[in-house]
């Protein structure tokens, strides 16, 4: 006989549709999210770099792009539907991986309440690595401004709806607007370069065949952003656009 102070056995039933926030509130929750935000960050970047190459082919090319991507998908949407659609994507895409990054942080901080002692070596960690907190901050301001500059208007004395091709060469003729794209871009290149290798860790594909590319791979893509966002001030600067 069993005796009647012993304990008894409850069966909870588990609250399934609350995993997902369980699996975001630990560390490897949001490294993942960090990683698959980054990926849909990185298509967005090289799309928005490949789409402003028209800038190259003059204000016929570059305004009509402007004018299919507010008209892309009607009658069967409205208009500027998908363009919004994308951007509400994208809004939320940033809104998660800066909460997860910002997380993460503080995790780390509770985890090791005391700095280091003596001083660091820095033989494994490189520079895009120790300095991707800083260079999120700054590239997200920069978001804010590219936004007032050539989205909203704001920041651009002579800004025309409608006209993306005079807008950014008017933006970029001055030359300190141009220095913040470059500057800004180059952070953007460290920025990517760490996070586009380190995506492949956080999502477990470290193994077989993503290993030996991983970091070439960073390193391109990084590269090919940086120079094409970096050749539009230039461009602008030194008359080959006007």
């Amino acid at each position: 006989m069993l005796s009647s102070s012993a304990p008894r056995v409850v069966n909870r039933r588990r609250n399934y549709a609350a995993w997902p926030l369980d699996f975001y509130a630990s560390a490897v929750g949001k490294k993942a999210v960090m990683a698959v935000t980054g990926i849909v960050l990185l298509g967005f970047v090289l799309l928005h770099m490949l789409g402003n190459l028209k800038l190259y082919q003059g204000a016929e090319h570059m305004n009509a792009y402007g004018e299919w991507l507010r008209t892309v998908g009607e009658p069967a949407v409205p208009n500027r539907g998908l363009l919004w659609a994308v951007r509400v994507v994208l809004i939320a895409a940033f809104a998660l991986h800066i909460h997860a990054a910002a997380s993460l942080t503080l995790m780390n901080r509770r985890a090791r309440p005391v700095g280091y002692q003596g001083p660091r070596k820095y033989t494994a960690a490189d520079y895009a690595a120790r300095t991707m907190r800083w260079s999120g901050v700054i590239v997200g301001l920069f978001v804010l401004f590219h936004l007032a500059d050539l989205t909203w208007g704001w920041a651009n004395p002579n800004f025309v709806a409608g006209h993306p091709y005079e807008n950014v060469v008017e933006s970029l003729s001055r030359w300190w607007v141009a220095g913040i794209y470059i500057v800004a871009n180059v952070l953007l290149g460290m920025h990517i370069y760490h996070g586009a290798w380190s995506l492949f860790q956080s999502l477990g594909w470290t193994l077989g065949r993503f290993k030996p590319w991983r970091r070439g791979f960073a390193i391109a893509f990084a590269a090919l952003i940086v120079a094409g966002n970096v050749s539009f001030p230039i461009a602008v600067l030194s008359g080959a656009i006007s």
